[in-house]
C-alpha cells in the first residue's frame, strides 16, 4: 500500500530541492524569461557544484530498506524520488528546471533500454568534472505528434550502420545535446513494428538544428527543430542492439520503447505542472491574507477559489504519487500515468488563471503569476495532449473487455 507520509530520506530531497529551487532558480527566473536562455555562467556554476536535479539523476537503482519484523524489504524509489523532487523544481522555474545539465528526457529509454555499454557510454559523460551537457529526445515530427505510431523519418540498413533521413521538432535541448534518441522507421509498413531507437551524437554528418522556436511559455527553455540528411549512425549507437529487435511479432520496438519511457516521464511532467500550480497558489495566498480586507465580499470569493485551487492540486499529487509508486513496484502504470498528466496539467492552467483573476494588475506585467501562467500551457500539450491521455484512459477502462476505442 502507498504511504502518504514522506520517508526521512523522501522529505531530505524535498527540502533540499525545494532550498536549490527557492535561492538559485527564482532569483533568476524572470530575467531568464526576459532574455529567453539561462545565463551560461549560471549552468556553469551550478555543474561544477555537482548539483544534478533533472528528471534522470536520482538513478534506476536508488532503493531504501523497509524493516518488517525480521526481514528487511527493498524497494525502489527512483520514481518517487523523481517527483518530489520535480514538484519542487517545477514550483523553482520550468524553464530552468528543464535546462538544467543532465540526460534529460534522453535518459530513460537509454537507462531502460540501452546495453551495459551504451549505458556506460552515454550516461557516464554527465559529471561535474566534465562541462555541462545535455541529452535529448526526439520523438515527434510535423506529421506525427500526438500520433507517434505515424513517425516518418526512416533508418535505412546499410554496411555498418543506419542512414537516417527527416525532421524532428520540439525537441528540448535539442540544439545542446551531447547526443540525442532519435526514433525512426525501418519499415513504413510494418507500422509500429518497424520503429527503432538510435543515439545520435552531436556533430555527425548529416545532423544538424535548423531552428530555435519562440515561445509563449518556458522561454529560457531550450526548443529545437532537427534535421537529419543522410545522416549514417553506427550499428552501435541502435538503442539496445540488434538482438533487441529480433522478435519483431511479440518483442519490443522502438514504439514499445518511446510508451515505456512516456510511462515514466508523464508523471514527471505531471509533477512539474503541480510545482507551478502551487506555486501560483501560494503567490496569491499570502498575497491575499494580507492586502484583501477581512471578512469581505471579496475576501470570501477569494478564499473559496483558492480553496478550491488547492483541493485540485491535492488530488493531482495523489494520483501522480500513485502513477509512481506504482512504476516503483513494477506494475504497470500506463492508465495512471496518462490521468495523472491530463489531470496535473488541466489544474496548472485553471489555477494559475484563477490566480490571475484574483490579483489583477498585481498579477500582470512581468511578474511571477503572469510568467506561470504562460508556461502552465505547455504542460497541457507536451509529452501527450489531454485529448491522447483521455484515449488512453478509455482504452485501460474498455479493451479488456473486448471493445476495442
Amino acid at each position: 500500500m502507498i504511504s502518504y507520509k514522506l520517508s526521512s530520506h523522501q522529505q531530505q530531497v524535498k527540502d533540499v530541492v525545494h532550498w536549490f529551487a527557492e535561492n538559485e532558480m527564482r532569483p533568476i527566473s524572470l530575467e531568464a524569461d526576459k532574455m529567453g536562455r539561462v545565463p551560461d555562467d549560471w549552468l556553469n556554476k551550478i555543474n561544477q557544484l555537482g548539483i544534478q536535479l533533472n528528471t534522470s539523476s536520482f538513478g534506476e537503482d536508488k532503493k531504501s530498506s523497509q524493516k518488517s519484523g525480521k526481514k528487511a524489504k527493498s524497494e525502489r524509489q527512483a520514481n518517487r524520488l523523481a517527483v518530489i523532487a520535480t514538484e519542487e523544481l517545477g514550483w523553482g522555474d520550468p524553464a530552468i528546471a528543464l535546462t538544467l545539465p543532465g540526460p534529460g528526457l534522453g535518459g530513460p529509454p537509454v537507462q531502460s533500454s540501452g546495453t551495459p555499454e551504451q549505458k556506460e557510454r552515454f550516461l557516464s559523460i554527465f559529471s561535474k568534472d566534465e562541462p555541462p551537457r545535455w541529452g535529448a529526445y526526439a520523438l515527434t515530427e510535423p506529421e506525427a505528434g500526438s500520433d507517434v505510431s505515424g513517425i516518418l523519418t526512416t533508418a535505412q540498413k546499410t554496411t555498418g550502420g543506419y542512414i537516417l533521413n527527416g525532421q524532428k521538432i520540439f525537441i528540448t535541448n535539442g540544439a545542446r545535446a551531447s547526443w540525442v534518441v532519435v526514433f525512426a522507421t525501418i519499415d513504413r509498413s510494418l507500422g509500429r513494428a518497424g520503429h527503432r531507437a538510435f543515439v545520435v551524437e552531436k556533430g555527425t554528418p548529416g545532423f544538424s538544428c535548423t531552428r530555435l522556436a519562440k515561445k509563449m511559455g518556458i522561454r529560457a527553455s531550450e526548443t529545437a527543430e532537427l534535421l537529419l540528411e543522410d545522416c549514417f549512425v553506427p550499428e552501435e549507437n541502435l538503442l539496445g542492439g540488434e538482438s533487441y529487435y529480433e522478435n519483431r511479432g511479440s518483442g519490443p520496438s522502438g514504439f514499445r520503447v518511446a510508451m515505456k519511457t512516456f510511462d515514466n516521464t508523464r508523471p514527471i511532467v505531471a509533477a512539474m505542472a503541480i510545482g507551478i500550480a502551487r506555486a501560483a497558489f501560494e503567490y496569491t495566498l499570502d498575497l491575499v491574507r494580507k492586502e484583501y480586507p477581512k471578512h469581505g465580499r471579496l475576501y470570501h470569493l477569494a478564499s473559496e477559489k483558492l480553496a478550491r485551487a488547492e483541493l485540485e492540486i491535492e488530488a493531482a499529487r495523489l494520483l501522480t504519487w500513485e502513477a509512481a509508486w506504482k512504476a516503483d513496484i513494477g506494475q504497470s502504470n500506463a492508465k495512471e500515468a496518462a490521468m495523472c498528466k491530463a489531470h496535473s496539467g488541466k489544474i496548472a492552467l485553471e489555477v494559475c488563471a484563477g490566480c490571475l483573476e484574483l490579483l489583477g494588475p498585481a498579477g500582470l506585467d512581468g511578474q511571477i503569476v503572469e510568467k506561470l501562467y504562460r508556461d502552465a500551457k505547455i504542460f497541457d500539450i507536451f509529452e501527450g495532449t489531454n485529448q491522447v491521455q483521455h484515449l488512453i484512459t478509455a482504452r485501460h477502462l474498455y479493451e479488456p473487455h473486448g471493445v476495442r476505442v
